[in-house]
């Protein structure tokens, strides 16, 4: 077990890298497939007024759970329908409650990341034992449903405790997208070996967009437009677009729309890739010839 946490050596990519062909920008299509465990309810949910102290909150837990079957299925379906690869982010629980959705999502072709055995599994608030656990059985529930150890690794709030990315890389751990402090992928070395962090945006996430900004699902299109277009006018950086759907929030009719009009802008284009998480990690190992 790690107890003390590692500074990593950090390499980052050269200022010339460019994605493939020489593309700057790339948008990546996420899902955030959730689910908490027995006993805990989501910290938001739809009502305004929270409840008293000390009250568990139904409202809330049934809320959050329509992604586990409704809303993924839903997600699931607009990215058939738009020939889209999306990186979908795990809950080790659902693994286990939903092994057949899990299963289908990487039959389907889709990356499955781990993204701790539940969302009340926040690694910055475990003990050193806990942490390792919670990496443990979340790897071993994904395993279990899909057949393959998952490579990359997302913590719920993409929060991170101070040794978890030093044990995710004793598990094996390829990648992980528990930093938002660059545009482009970097390397962090360890005592034990190196994983490579692939930079996580919220600037395009449904959730923050509506639960905490009120924002409408048009205004979600809108916003990703502004964001593309003026990306695509400057040359002279290169960053990835994050698309992201809760399956309990934008899983539903109101919000789904709008992840697929998304979907439309970018199908088929030139001038932008369409990676998954995994595959911008692995440009970036070509890139450093790793």
């Amino acid at each position: 077990m790690l107890d003390k946490p590692a500074t990593p050596k950090i390499t980052h990519a050269p200022q010339t890298m460019t994605w493939p062909d020489g593309r700057t920008v790339a948008v990546i299509f996420n899902i955030a497939y959730e689910a908490w465990s027995d006993g805990k309810a989501p910290g938001i949910g739809p009502m305004g007024n929270p409840l008293p102290s000390g009250n568990f909150d139904e409202n809330a837990l049934s809320w959050g759970r329509y992604g586990s079957v409704n809303g993924i299925n839903r997600l699931l379906r607009v990215l058939d329908r738009t020939k889209t690869r999306a990186s979908v982010m795990v809950s080790g629980i659902l693994a286990e409650r939903q092994a057949a959705i899990v299963k289908s999502i990487s039959q389907a072709g889709h990356e499955i990341s781990a993204h701790s055995y539940a969302q009340d599994l926040i690694p910055s608030t475990l003990s050193a034992d806990e942490d390792e656990k919670n990496i443990r059985d979340t790897t071993a529930a994904i395993e279990a449903a899909t057949g393959a150890r998952p490579k990359g690794w997302i913590s719920p709030r993409g929060t991170a405790g101070a040794a978890t990315v030093n044990r995710l890389v004793a598990a094996g751990y390829e990648w992980h997208s528990d930093v938002l402090d660059s545009d482009v992928p970097y390397s962090q070395e360890f005592p034990n070996g190196s994983i490579v962090a692939v930079p996580f945006g919220m600037e395009i996430n449904d959730l923050p967009h509506a639960m905490r900004f009120g924002k409408t699902p048009r205004q979600f299109v809108e916003n990703f437009n502004d964001f593309l277009e003026h990306a695509l006018l400057t040359k002279d950086s290169t960053f990835a677009i994050e698309v992201t759907a809760h399956a309990h929030c934008y899983g539903r009719p109101g919000g789904a729309w709008a992840y697929e009009e998304i979907a439309k802008v970018c199908v088929g284009r030139d001038d932008i890739w369409l990676p998954m998480r995994g595959e911008v990690a692995d440009h970036f190992k070509r890139h450093l010839g790793g």
